[in-house]
């Protein structure tokens, strides 16, 4: 599900050790929202993380994903982005009460905010926990990146019910020669101008020469985005068998059936008496044929 504006555009400053992402959400974005009947504010906070997580994973040579989670004890309980190094996005949040307004820092309360690095190659996760200081999650993240990257990373992020989008500029590493005045403090001066409406808006490769005209830009192919979600029935069957028997038989007995909804994409998979006993046949037929070879 993408149409042209669901893409990543990256651009390179040819004479200045400076790089650029820019991210435009809207069919993928509404894929998202479309699922669950997130109250607005919400909505834009978890927005604003899609647009964040598309960017930074975009920076890293990574086969495998970024997960972006913010878990809090106040208004909002959670909120977790994934997107894959093929830039695959699925999002959900959870949430308790109003979430009508206040800062983030508020609605999420006594929290954490971690970024997990999975491989998916059987090689352990990285994870690295983002400090709650700063009004908004871009500037959570900037400090992130600054202090634990070693990577000066500015992001500006916007959202709202039809589109999220985001703006990184990352000075790159091993190249501190100053050619002018500096190339890095004016390009995030620059940056600053920019109004959410603008992001929302106008098409990346128009956002970067009203910007940056005077700077001589390189801007690459774009890259699509797409909402896709990794759940399945046969992933599902391998959460029942981790379960086991005993606790899949008695929820059974009680309800007639299990029920296992998506909580990213809203699938409902149900597994009833017979589904559940071919589950912990199938799994026991592949483990008898591990054995026997």
């Amino acid at each position: 599900m993408t149409t042209a504006s669901d893409s990543l555009r990256r651009f390179l400053f040819e004479y200045a050790p400076i790089r650029g992402e820019i991210v435009h959400l809207e069919a993928t974005w509404q894929a998202v929202i479309e699922r669950h009947n997130y109250p607005p504010v919400l909505r834009d906070l978890m927005g604003e993380l899609c647009a964040a997580t598309v960017l930074l994973a975009a920076t890293l040579k990574l086969q495998g994903s970024m997960v972006l989670q913010i878990h809090g004890k106040g208004a909002v309980k959670l909120l977790v982005v994934e997107c894959s190094s093929d830039m695959e996005l699925r999002a959900t949040a959870k949430w308790d009460g109003d979430v009508s307004g206040g800062t983030l820092q508020e609605l999420v309360g006594d929290g954490r905010f971690v970024i997990t690095l999975d491989p998916r190659d059987g090689n352990q996760a990285y994870q690295g926990i983002v400090a709650l200081e700063g009004g908004s999650i871009a500037e959570m993240l900037q400090n992130y990146m600054t202090r634990s990257e070693q990577l000066e990373t500015r992001l500006w992020l916007a959202a709202d019910g039809k589109h999220a989008a985001g703006m990184l500029l990352q000075k790159l590493p091993g190249q501190d020669e100053i050619q002018d005045d500096d190339p890095w403090e004016r390009a995030v001066m620059i940056g600053d101008t920019l109004k959410p409406e603008e992001l929302l808006n106008v098409p990346p490769p128009e956002l970067v020469h009203l910007l940056y005209h005077e700077e001589d830009i390189r801007l690459f192919e774009a890259q699509a985005v797409v909402f896709r979600c990794t759940c399945s029935r046969e992933n599902v069957a391998r959460m029942l068998h981790m379960i086991g028997r005993e606790e899949v038989d008695s929820i059974i007995a009680e309800r007639g059936d299990v029920e296992v909804h998506c909580e990213f994409c809203n699938q409902c998979y149900v597994f009833d008496r017979v589904d559940a006993d071919a589950v912990f046949m199938d799994i026991m037929a592949v483990a008898a044929n591990k054995t026997l070879h």
